[in-house]
Order: C-alpha cells, then sequence, then structure tokens
C-alpha cells in the first residue's frame, strides 16, 4: 500500500465513515427502523464512492478529463458510479435525519448530476469515439 492509495481511499473512508456514524448517533430525528435504513443506505453509497475512487486510481480528476477509458470493476457495470453513490449516501443521510426540506434538495443534486455525467461523457465521447460508445451500451448512467 502506498501513500498514493492512503490518501486517496482509506482517509475518504475513514472520514465518511466517522461522519455517518456521527450523524446516526447525534443528528436530529427518531431513532428507529428508518434511521437504520439510512444508514444502511449511507454505508452503500460510501462503499460505492471509495470502490469507485479506488478503480479510478489517477484517472481521478473534479473536471472532465479523458486520462483512460475506465471499464473495470464497478464501471465496468456503472458509468458514473461516484455521482450515484454521492446520491444514494445523501439519501441515507436524508432520511436519517428526518428533516422533509432536505429531500427538495436532493432534486437539484440529481440534476446537477446528470449535467456532470452528460458534459463528462462529450469529453469522454470526443477522446475515445467508438470505444466509449461501445462501453455506453452496456452501462447503466
Amino acid at each position: 500500500m502506498d501513500w498514493g492509495s492512503i490518501i486517496r481511499v482509506w482517509l475518504p473512508l475513514l472520514a465518511g465513515l466517522w461522519c455517518l456514524q456521527y450523524v446516526y448517533r447525534f443528528g436530529p430525528g427518531p431513532h428507529d427502523w428508518l434511521r437504520w435504513i439510512g444508514l444502511g443506505l449511507g454505508l452503500v453509497g460510501l462503499a460505492g464512492l471509495i470502490v469507485a475512487r479506488y478503480t479510478l486510481g489517477r484517472s481521478f480528476s473534479i473536471s472532465p478529463r479523458a486520462r483512460e477509458l475506465v471499464t473495470r470493476g464497478i464501471y465496468s457495470r456503472i458509468r458514473n458510479p461516484i455521482y450515484l453513490s454521492g446520491l444514494v449516501v445523501a439519501a441515507g443521510i436524508v432520511l436519517m435525519v428526518r428533516k422533509p426540506a432536505l429531500w427538495f434538495v436532493l432534486l437539484p443534486i440529481a440534476i446537477l448530476q446528470i449535467i456532470r455525467a452528460r458534459k463528462e461523457a462529450r469529453v469522454l465521447e470526443n477522446a475515445f469515439g467508438d470505444s466509449y460508445r461501445e462501453y455506453r451500451k452496456h452501462t447503466w448512467f
């Protein structure tokens, strides 16, 4: 294990786990079965984020760049697992804290993630052409 893996994968995992447990334990809202479901969603989303980030390795960037067409691991099924997993984490947190107004925050976040995914798709299609178009046929979102 190198320092890059520690910084890219293990530190975000620990930070995410700490945040989820904090919201679960100390966040507003009742401690019932819905809170458990929210925690489960948060953990599933966090796992998706970490797996996707690890799979991307050095191909990860904040703004769309075409360094490499990653089609292995979670990317063999989902084109944008980081965007999707982030929404799952957010939904889990909203479910845990039970603030109905926060559900309305998820809608613009989802729309922004779709816009980001489309921009990224244009960059990848311009860079990788037919390879990317073929990849899109066999993956979701």
